[in-house]
């Protein structure tokens, strides 16, 4: 028999996953469990960011990042299938331009799937820790890694940057709920959203992503989505923990990536 659970309350619970399990660690060197899982103990044992809300890309905050003005198209293959993501660079272009630039550097290849959610209900697939391309770590370790510059030789970190639905330009380093805004998301969580996984800091989503395996709208405005499958979610449906990213490439837009300085 299957136990009903109250919708209000599994998405409270799961929420709660992507804040305490993490969605990504500012501890490059921590180990915990996934959603992109930083355990409270690596959280604390960072600083959070400075208490800046800007609206803008070009915040000297946030200049020196890739940004994708336009679109692209990347395509991953997985067990032999290929999952077409477009990223949309128009209404999200710091955090489609940081994975962007991620995927041109060949960051995921041979990375790991390291969390599965399916049950109670289809959830996500979740992958990117840069630490699994070393198979001596555990799968149940990854979670809490993050892309590290070879040029700063330091961890790099992406604003949460959400553009409500009308508006000209998205909110930066805010939710929604903190922002005061009750309008909905433009991109939203819907089946094969692709999103930045992120600790309980606003801007600490690194390299860490997720592909929505069902509307999941409980976290729009509060989780960045860039993207969406196109094609080939039913290889994404087949997507099991422990799985490899075989590769990952840019197929087209790679001219609207813009390197910051």
């Amino acid at each position: 028999m299957r136990i009903k659970i109250r919708p209000w309350l599994v998405s409270v619970l799961v929420a709660g996953m992507f804040i305490l399990s993490g969605c990504i660690s500012q501890q490059p060197s921590a180990s915990s469990t996934p959603i992109s899982s930083a355990s409270p103990a690596a959280i604390e044992s960072t600083p959070s960011p400075s208490p800046q809300t800007p609206t803008s890309p070009s915040t000297s905050q946030f200049s020196g990042l890739p940004q994708l003005a336009g679109k692209a198209t990347v395509e991953m293959l997985v067990k032999g299938g290929t999952v077409t993501m477009e990223i949309d660079g128009t209404d999200a272009p710091v955090t489609a331009g940081n994975f962007v630039d991620l995927v041109k550097r060949g960051v995921y290849d041979g990375l790991v799937f390291h969390r599965v959610v399916r049950e109670p209900d289809p959830f996500v697939v979740q992958g990117g820790d840069p630490q699994g391309k070393d198979s001596n770590v555990p799968v149940g370790q990854l979670g809490t890694g993050n892309f590290i510059d070879p040029t700063t030789k330091a961890a790099r970190y992406v604003p949460l940057e959400i553009k409500p639905e009308g508006a000209t330009a998205p909110i930066y380093s805010q939710t929604f709920r903190d922002a005061g805004i009750s309008a909905s998301p433009k991109l939203k969580h819907t089946r094969g959203a692709v999103a930045m996984a992120r600790s309980q800091f606003p801007d600490s989503a690194s390299a860490q992503f997720y592909i929505t395996l069902a509307d999941v709208n409980f976290l729009d405005g509060s989780y960045a989505v860039f993207g969406y499958v196109t094609q080939g979610m039913e290889v994404v449906d087949k997507i099991q923990q422990g799985d490899r990213i075989d590769s990952m490439k840019v197929t087209q837009g790679i001219e609207n990536l813009k390197l910051g300085k």
